[in-house]
């Protein structure tokens, strides 16, 4: 199979983090720009797709938040996480699909886009809420992570060098509740924002759903979405223009192309970090499985090369 997106072969979906979006230190007019930049990227995905979803990060603009939760919270109530994803999945939101309009309209296009509320159902059982391990918020001192975790029954680790945080369980996707609205729309070639953060986890029972204090991973749950619609490709954009082994060491390699079976065995041996680059990897590969098409891992200012197969990390069947 080559290692580039073939022309017209079906909806695409795109997976990117909130980093892309939100700058350090926070400026709303850069957020606008990398916007726009997204936007670009977003068309040359149409050009080789009919219909595509977006599938955004939240991590930055949940800290944002969170720490404007610290500094009210002896005067208000903290919000539920759940309830922290869905107002960054509007905000993020309303950011990509001005952008989006834009830009389409600039290139005399049609075509439409909207930004859904997605809700992703979790696994109350799942093993990743007897081990939580997402970090969300800031560092804070000892005295008064303890304190944090005495009053609100946190579970908080140690960061060397930079305090104690917060984090919660990251359980797996198992169901995205909106997929048949997202199903219609790409079907006509449309532009869905959707499953933002990861969607918003929630539980299912015989009275309907429930919020969860949880974290889902959007690329997992963007590949869960790409499965689902028999995607023919999943883009995942970092931080990075491809994917490494021994990275960040002098003999660290560009891996260019990989089979699903080989990543595999790369993640079992360690090669890849839990936070950063074997979510990703594990992503690619549940959807290379599944699907048996390709998916590419890569950065904004390489996608146009990456796309043709002259950059990234291709995952392949």
């Amino acid at each position: 199979m080559a290692d580039h997106l073939q022309s017209g072969a079906g909806p695409a979906v795109l997976a990117f983090g909130g980093n892309a979006l939100l700058p350090d230190p926070f400026r709303p007019e850069e957020q606008e720009q990398r916007a726009d930049q997204l936007a670009q990227a977003v068309l040359m995905l149409l050009q080789r797709s009919s219909g595509l979803v977006l599938v955004h990060g939240n991590g930055p603009q949940v800290g944002m938040i969170l720490l404007r939760v610290e500094e009210t919270r002896e005067r208000l109530p903290a919000e539920p996480l759940d309830m922290l994803v869905a107002e960054t999945q509007g905000s993020v939101g309303y950011l990509l699909s001005r952008a989006l309009r834009n830009a389409l309209r600039k290139h005399s296009s049609h075509i439409e886009v909207a930004s859904l509320l997605t809700q992703v159902v979790v696994d109350p059982a799942d093993r990743a809420f007897a081990q939580p391990t997402k970090p969300v918020g800031p560092f804070y001192a000892a005295k008064t992570a303890e304190f944090l975790s005495t009053k609100r029954g946190w579970d908080m680790v140690e960061e060397q060098g930079r305090g104690w945080r917060r984090v919660v369980p990251s359980p797996a996707p198992r169901r995205v509740v909106e997929l048949e609205v997202i199903r219609q729309a790409v079907r006509f070639g449309g532009v869905v924002i959707a499953g933002g953060g990861g969607g918003v986890p929630v539980s299912e029972g015989e009275d309907g759903f429930d919020g969860v204090e949880a974290v889902v991973d959007k690329d997992r749950t963007a590949a869960l979405i790409a499965k689902e619609l028999h995607a023919s490709s999943l883009v995942i954009l970092t931080g990075v223009s491809h994917v490494s082994r021994a990275f960040g060491t002098p003999s660290a390699e560009r891996i260019a192309r990989v089979s699903s079976a080989r990543a595999r065995e790369l993640i079992e041996a360690g090669e890849f970090p839990r936070g950063s680059m074997r979510p990703k990897m594990e992503a690619a590969c549940d959807y290379v499985e599944a699907r048996k098409q390709p998916a590419v891992i890569t950065d904004m200012g390489h996608l146009r090369a990456a796309l043709v197969g002259d950059d990234g990390t291709w995952i392949v069947p």
